[in-house]
């Protein structure tokens, strides 16, 4: 690498995002993506943005956004900021509150982001192992961390953890609580998200995105609901405009159609029941999962070949070459068509 480089780029390998195959005749089950279109509400408001205002600046705190989300979620504007994607939020938290050598804590296996974004920090990652049935650790609370991240539903498990233990867990932290919640429009349970306790407890932060239920992937939005001090510090340290014209326009449309991703969410629940059961039935065994994928195990038994051979039958799914999950394959919830040739194709391998 360049000299130019700070010691810690220079060192780091960088995350690896899961493959985009070019290729429309793959079945794609590798990255989490939602299954089905985004409201047709969407397509109309970005049809309607295309005009001359695109030559302008769009609003710098994306204040038509946060005040439509504040309705929606029962909460003030002042309690949100938009960023261009949940993951834009993660390190603009990390570059306010993480100072070189200090600690973020997080139990792992889980989302990987956490990891790079600790050694771009130039941070101390502090890993908690997950026992097997994916709780909380006790030690995760005792790390006298700067931030703990807790992705609830985990992944790559789908596991969820319960708002009590959320409320305990930011009592108990040394500092910041980060509840990141991709995937908890897709839980079993009503009332799983975090975002109402953010009333009562001014450490903790609730991240959204619209990349899964909301089918948004591509317009890289996402929310975080906090105090107003910690939304108004984090306001002063965001880049400016972070968020375009056309993807202000398509998330407020889609917070507008609630009852369509709500639709949505439920074909998923419902997939995610026939999936399941399906690889228990080749044997197995599948997590209780509350987001759009499953983590499905054969114990001890190294599943590269099996995702491999699902390759080179233009099926992708998502294998992780680490240590605890090598036995593991993350399966996205396709449509029913897509699970069915999935589940066929997995019958006709020996493993």
């Amino acid at each position: 690498m360049s000299k130019f480089f700070r010691s810690n780029i220079d060192a780091m390998t960088g995350y690896l995002p899961g493959e985009q195959p070019r290729d429309p005749g793959v079945i794609k089950l590798n990255t989490n993506e939602n299954p089905y279109p985004p409201s047709r509400k969407v397509y109309s408001a970005l049809r309607n943005a295309i005009d001359p205002s695109l030559r302008l600046y769009p609003e710098p705190l994306s204040d038509s956004l946060r005040s439509v989300a504040a309705s929606v979620y029962g909460i003030k504007p002042a309690n949100i900021i938009a960023g261009n994607g949940s993951d834009e939020l993660l390190s603009l938290l990390l570059r306010c509150f993480v100072g070189p050598g200090e600690r973020v804590a997080f139990a792992v296996p889980t989302y990987s982001l956490y990891d790079t974004l600790v050694e771009i920090a130039d941070g101390v990652a502090a890993r908690v192992n997950f026992p097997e049935d994916f709780a909380v650790p006790e030690s995760l609370a005792r790390q006298n961390a700067a931030l703990t991240f807790l992705c609830n539903p985990n992944a790559p498990s789908g596991t969820l953890v319960s708002l009590a233990e959320i409320a305990k867990l930011a009592g108990a932290v040394a500092g910041i609580l980060v509840v990141d919640e991709a995937y908890v429009d897709f839980a079993e349970s009503e009332g799983a998200s975090a975002i109402p306790l953010i009333r009562q407890i001014p450490n903790l932060i609730v991240l959204r995105t619209f990349s899964k239920s909301f089918s948004l992937a591509g317009i890289r939005v996402g929310l975080g609901f906090a105090c107003e001090e910690i939304i108004a510090g984090m306001m002063k340290v965001k880049d400016s405009y972070n968020l375009n014209r056309l993807s202000l326009i398509a998330a407020t449309a889609a917070l507008d159609d609630m009852a369509w991703m709500k639709r949505n969410a439920e074909r998923i629940q419902r997939s995610r029941k026939r999936l399941s059961a399906g690889l228990t039935r080749l044997g197995y065994q599948v997590y209780p999962s509350h987001a759009n994928f499953v983590l499905a195990r054969k114990q001890g038994q190294n599943l590269k070949s099996v995702y491999e051979d699902l390759k080179r039958r233009n099926i992708l799914v998502r294998y992780f070459d680490t240590a605890g999950l090598q036995d593991c394959l993350r399966i996205t919830v396709g449509t029913p068509r897509e699970i069915k040739a999935l589940l066929s194709e997995l019958a006709s391998l020996v493993v």
